[in-house]
């Protein structure tokens, strides 16, 4: 079995503390809609990253932080979090060999999904807003993921090697 470093263990909290900040962060109303899934993105990093996969009994409890945060209907985030996670965990052999393009077209499938699914819960509680802005922000991280993954990638590796 392979043991951590203290450097991933570090990085791995600095990014998911960083990736919460980012997702309350304010913006103007015009760019709110845009917001990509930080933390999504985060997770989906780790998960992809690490060769035993993300928890998802940690993906939970941090979606359950970001439910907090944004004063949503508790748990609803959690579970878009532990979709993305158990799809990655799913299919990570397989994602560790596509190229960096393919992996952003998976994930957008994924975000995308995860968020009908959200729409269908918000349409049940009576909440909905249009099925574009929900959309929108899938398509968003999934034409980010190629940096986000080699910014956090490089990171990583910088550290490792120390």
């Amino acid at each position: 079995m392979k043991s951590v470093s203290m450097g991933s263990v570090f990085l791995f909290l600095i990014s998911l503390l960083v990736a919460l900040i980012l997702e309350v962060a304010p913006l103007t109303e015009a760019l709110h809609g845009w917001r990509p899934f930080w933390l999504a993105l985060t997770l989906a990093y780790w998960a992809l990253e690490t060769s035993r996969g993300g928890s998802l009994l940690l993906t939970w409890l941090v979606g359950l932080l970001q439910g907090v945060l944004y004063g949503s209907l508790l748990g609803l985030h959690a579970l878009f979090l532990v979709i993305v996670v158990f799809a990655i965990q799913r299919f990570q052999q397989r994602l560790r060999m596509f190229p960096v393009w393919q992996q952003a077209l998976f994930l957008t499938i994924v975000f995308a999904l995860g968020q009908l699914l959200m729409f269908w819960l918000d349409v049940l509680t009576g909440t909905p807003k249009l099925l574009l802005q929900y959309m929108v922000p899938a398509l968003v991280s999934g034409l980010l993921w190629p940096w986000f993954y080699l910014a956090l990638h490089t990171l990583h590796r910088l550290l490792l090697r120390r």
